[in-house]
């Protein structure tokens, strides 16, 4: 799934393992959402779109919306 959370994550200096553990997933999780070949569940798009403070939309695109 096509997102930017390695724009966000780098933006704040955040490592991946910091980020992996400040919303409770592994390492390996996060590596492989920013590689785009692991979409997490919704509620794991939430917690992170929480963590960063930003609407899920911003951080995770949906392939089905037009425009």
């Amino acid at each position: 799934m096509k997102n930017s959370l390695r724009s966000y994550r780098t933006e704040r200096g955040l490592s991946q393992l910091e980020l992996a553990e400040a919303v409770e997933v592994t390492r390996q999780s996060i590596i492989a959402m920013e590689a785009e070949k692991y979409a997490p569940s919704l509620p794991m798009a939430y917690r992170l779109a929480a963590y960063f403070d930003v609407p899920v939309e911003e951080l995770f695109f949906n392939p089905w919306k037009a425009g």
